[in-house]
């Protein structure tokens, strides 16, 4: 599981959301999405989702929303890199 010390959501959102086995681009974080009772975070939520995006198919949320889940982050600085093959 991916560590993040002392990041603020306010730091990661508008953050580009890019793939580490092709760089392809998914788009920016919009907010992430979490369970209450424990925590948890789930998901990235993502905004101004790029085509590429949309044609992979990703999980929505009741929005519409394009979701990345969480557990396929793999490292975050000037952008939030993704494992693709940990998505699906």
């Amino acid at each position: 599981m991916l560590k993040i010390s002392c990041m603020r959501m306010s730091e990661l959102a508008n953050k580009g959301i890019i793939s580490d086995e092709s760089g392809r681009n998914f788009g920016k974080v919009a907010d992430v999405s979490f369970i209450c009772d424990t925590g948890e975070l789930m998901n990235v939520i993502v905004k101004e989702p790029t085509q590429m995006a949309h044609e992979m198919q990703l999980q929505q949320d009741e929005q519409g929303r394009l979701l990345i889940p969480f557990s396929a982050i793999k490292s975050v600085g000037d952008f939030v890199i993704v494992s693709e093959k940990e998505i699906f």
